[in-house]
């Protein structure tokens, strides 16, 4: 089996006179726990997008497969690109979960892949699928808010449901956009430890783009650093000491070695001891 999950060849994109990426490679194999690492405006979010499909890169952009396949090249996505999707699941700042749909619909919206348009758009999933979902909301501590709208959910909840829906997705590669930007320091903590055991108990491979060095260290083994638009390095995250950031990044070093909550202590409880 090819252990190679994520490969991006020479990926650029503009957006008129702005070049959000440029000539970015890189590969990403089975298990790993990635950090996309770089200040605001570095290509960050660009580079998830892409990685998805979400977004195409420039005609001459380069290309990116997944799970050995091709995705995307040449600002051109495959005709496979829907079938792909179902094996990657995104999570974004943002959460996107519909407010007025109760936390149990929107988790379950990550098997509209497999499931009929119709189901999906009618909410009429089976029992099973229902079940499903109660499970991976029990897993990441919200079963009690099952059926609770989502909009009555804390930030931090939100963020925990949107993983339950990429655990019921059946997600084999998480690309993770900035999911703890908009959280307090104790939310924060809380969701990246559960973005870890996606990792670590359900085996799923994990980019995360953070913009905290300290979070990428406690969080990914691996380190891969933009800036401006530029991979600027790729290795362990113990590499990555103050004096480094200042040589890679000069005075934005600053902003990514603070750490929202460093007065919580350091955990590795499992996510169903997280619960609360």
């Amino acid at each position: 089996m090819n252990s190679i999950v994520l490969s991006a060849q020479s990926v650029s994109r503009r957006f008129g006179s702005h070049r959000a990426l440029r000539d970015v490679s890189l590969q990403v194999r089975r298990g790993e726990r990635v950090a996309l690492l770089g200040a605001s405006g570095s290509g960050k979010s660009t580079l998830i997008r892409c990685l998805c499909g979400l977004e195409t890169t420039d005609a001459d952009g380069g290309r990116i497969e997944a799970f050995g396949q091709l995705l995307q090249t040449n600002g051109r996505v495959s005709p496979e690109i829907r079938a792909l999707r179902r094996r990657i699941g995104v999570i974004f700042q943002q959460f996107n979960l519909v407010g007025r749909l109760s936390v149990m619909h929107n988790v379950m919206t990550g098997l509209a892949g497999e499931a009929p348009l119709w189901r999906a758009l009618a909410g009429a999933y089976r029992l099973e699928d229902r079940a499903r979902a109660l499970d991976a909301l029990s897993g990441i501590g919200l079963a009690q808010q099952a059926f609770q709208r989502a909009s009555t959910l804390s930030g931090g909840q939100q963020q925990r449901a949107a993983i339950a829906r990429v655990l019921v997705q059946g997600a084999e590669l998480v690309l993770a956009d900035e999911p703890v930007a908009s959280l307090d320091p104790q939310s924060t903590h809380r969701v990246m430890e559960h973005l870890a055991a996606l990792n670590r108990d359900a085996g799923m491979t994990l980019v995360v783009s953070l913009h905290h060095v300290a979070l990428a260290q406690r969080y990914c083994d691996r380190v891969v650093a933009l800036r401006d638009g530029a991979l600027v390095f790729d290795g362990a995250s113990s590499a990555l000491t103050p004096a480094f950031l200042q040589q890679l990044y000069g005075t934005a070093a600053a902003d990514l070695l603070h750490e929202p909550g460093t007065d919580l202590p350091h955990t590795t409880a499992h996510p169903m001891a997280l619960a609360a």
